[in-house]
Formats: C-alpha cells, sequence, structure tokens
C-alpha cells in the first residue's frame, strides 16, 4: 500500500559541519529564509519551484495531497464556514511525553521536524519494526469558522510493538524513534510515517499528540493548544498482533482491556476514532480530521489513571517507565 522512503547525507570530509547538527534555532531559520523566498518568487510570477521547509537530511517528503477537501473524519475541511467536526477532547500526555515537562526534551532536538519518526535521529540510532503505518492528520481550527489549520504544528509520539516508549522504557532509552513534529500545510494536512503500535497492559491501542499554533512554540515544548490521544480500531489492532509475533505480548493484553474500560476513552471516543483501511501484510493507512478548540476549552479531560494528572501537561509522574514484552503499568 505504501513504502518507507529514506533519505542518505552524501558522504563528507569528518571535519566538516553538517546542516542538520547546528540545532533546532538553525533549522528554522532555515526554514524562516526559506518561506520569505517562496513568498518572492510567488509575487514574481514564478512557479513550480521546489524548495523543501526543513533538513532535507532529516525530513522525508509529505504527501503531494494538498486539496483543501480530506476524506478523514466525518466532514472535509474546505475552509471557513465547512461544516465543523466535533472538538477533539483534552487528555493526558502520560509520564512519557519527551517534551521537556518529565525528563528528556526530544523537541529541542534538531532534525525532530520529520515525517517518517520509525527511526531515531540525531546523535541516536535505531528502527522501530512492526506493521507499517501512515497517519494523516487534517486539523480544523473551530475559533475560526473550522478554517484549515495551516501553519499549525502537531507532535506525535506512540508505544513500539513492544510498548516500551523510547527516552523512557528498559531497552529504548537510546533510542528517540516513533517522535516528530510536522507542520499543517494550505489545507491543514499533516502526515507521518510509522508503525502500529502495541497493546500494552491497561490501555487500548492510542497515539499521543499535541497541537500547537505555531511550529516555534512547538519546538519550544510551550504552549500546546490541544494535548489529546487517537484510538485505534479493535479489528484491525486485532489483525496487526495476530499478524506479527513481535506483538505477542497485545494479544493478551488487548483481551483485558476495552474502550468502555479504558482509563482515557471510556467517556467517549468518536472524535478521537481515525478510519482505517489497508491490511498487515501491505500496511494501513489511518485518516482523521481533528477540530482544535481555543486552549482554555481543552484544560480539562482524561480520567488519568493511578498516579496519573487528569489532564494536560503539568504534572506528570517521574514514576518507573513501562518495560519491556508489553508489560507497561497501567498509563495514559
Amino acid at each position: 500500500m505504501f513504502s518507507y522512503r529514506r533519505s542518505r547525507s552524501t558522504d563528507t570530509p569528518d571535519d566538516a559541519v553538517h546542516e542538520h547538527d547546528l540545532g533546532l534555532g538553525h533549522d528554522l531559520a532555515v526554514m524562516n529564509r526559506r518561506a520569505a523566498l517562496r513568498g518572492i518568487l510567488g509575487a514574481a510570477g514564478v512557479g513550480a519551484v521546489g524548495l523543501t521547509v526543513g533538513c532535507a537530511t532529516d525530513q522525508t517528503p509529505t504527501s503531494s495531497a494538498t486539496s483543501s477537501t480530506t476524506s478523514a473524519g466525518s466532514s472535509g475541511v474546505s475552509g471557513a464556514g465547512a461544516e465543523c467536526v466535533e472538538a477533539a477532547p483534552g487528555e493526558t500526555a502520560g509520564p512519557y511525553p519527551g517534551d521537556g515537562s518529565n525528563g528528556p526534551n526530544v523537541l529541542i532536538e534538531s532534525g525532530v521536524h520529520r515525517s517518517d519518526i520509525t527511526s531515531s535521529f540525531g546523535g541516536m540510532t535505531g528502527t522501530a519494526e512492526g506493521v507499517p503505518m501512515r497517519l494523516t492528520v487534517d486539523l480544523q481550527d473551530l475559533t475560526r469558522e473550522c478554517a484549515p489549520g495551516a501553519g499549525m504544528a502537531v507532535y506525535l509520539w506512540h508505544c513500539d510493538r513492544e510498548g516500551r516508549y523510547s527516552l523512557y522504557s528498559e531497552g529504548v532509552t537510546d533510542q528517540n524513534y516513533l517522535r516528530g513534529v510536522q507542520t499543517a500545510d494550505e489545507s491543514g494536512r499533516v502526515e507521518f510515517t510509522s508503525i502500529f503500535p502495541a497493546c500494552y497492559s491497561g490501555r487500548w491501542p492510542h497515539l499521543h499528540f499535541e497541537v500547537y499554533d505555531t511550529l516555534a512554540s512547538a519546538v519550544a515544548g510551550e504552549n500546546a493548544r490541544l494535548t489529546s490521544q487517537i484510538a485505534l480500531p479493535e479489528a484491525e489492532s486485532d489483525a496487526v498482533y495476530a499478524y506479527d509475533s513481535g506483538y505477542t505480548a497485545s494479544i493478551r493484553n488487548m483481551a483485558g482491556v476495552s474502550l468502555e474500560s479504558d482509563m482515557v476513552f471510556s467517556d467517549g471516543w468518536d472524535a478521537q476514532m481515525p478510519e482505517v483501511v489497508g491490511s498487515p501484510e501491505d500496511g494501513y493507512e489511518v485518516t482523521i480530521t481533528i477540530g482544535v478548540a481555543a486552549a482554555e476549552d481543552n484544560a480539562a479531560g482524561g480520567s488519568g489513571g493511578p498516579g496519573e494528572p487528569p489532564a494536560g501537561r503539568a504534572g506528570a509522574p517521574a514514576g518507573p517507565p513501562p518495560g519491556g514484552g508489553g508489560e507497561a503499568p497501567p498509563s495514559p
């Protein structure tokens, strides 16, 4: 159904300074210069100019689909006046966000702005194995008559097929895979290439995300407009876990949880359930439209769990990270 596309940097002398090693501030300056250049060229009537935003060695190309109408969720995103989707509720970020609120901060690392999050980046190496998954999120700004959330940034993170969170869990503290930031295009769309996450003990299969008004605020790890989670459907989850032996523990964990009993989704999941098509053999396309309300409307939500804050980033506990084999302690 789709394949990963990885970029390779050309060979350079050992003492050469790589552009992607100069830090996030340098990355943002480069992106701002390129955005300005695009505006100049557009004003001059120059078309079809291939300008890549971000570091070419750190970011795989996003989809060529830029239509303002999407098939994700229950309605298309077609600008101001479009039919609004339900606002996604605010949920807990859990204890493993990697955004600086509880230990490591991956958001300040050069290279975090990328669409393919299967591999670690920066000074870390390693790739998360599992059934391929591509996530497409279409953002609606509910404070602007459901206009596309163009320019908003999304930070996505989730566990691997063993139920482990990079930077925190035993065995993957030296990895930062399955974490990345994307900036929404003019249609409000972001895309991530990843792997299907595990079901670990006590939680329904899910993805974590934060929405920021700008890329600058995202990489600063401050003032998230929305912190929430995406639930994954039961049938596709069961199919993945039965297909790939690396997910074996997820079969047992799925038997012990339901959407109705899940500590986050038990109060409703309609606005957090995506459309999923595909197969374990070919990979899955996951699409969802997220309605982003005003920040003050997203402060509450998410029931948390033992030792967990009720919602949001603040106060995330510094408890032990989940262990391997999908046997993570219950946590959002």
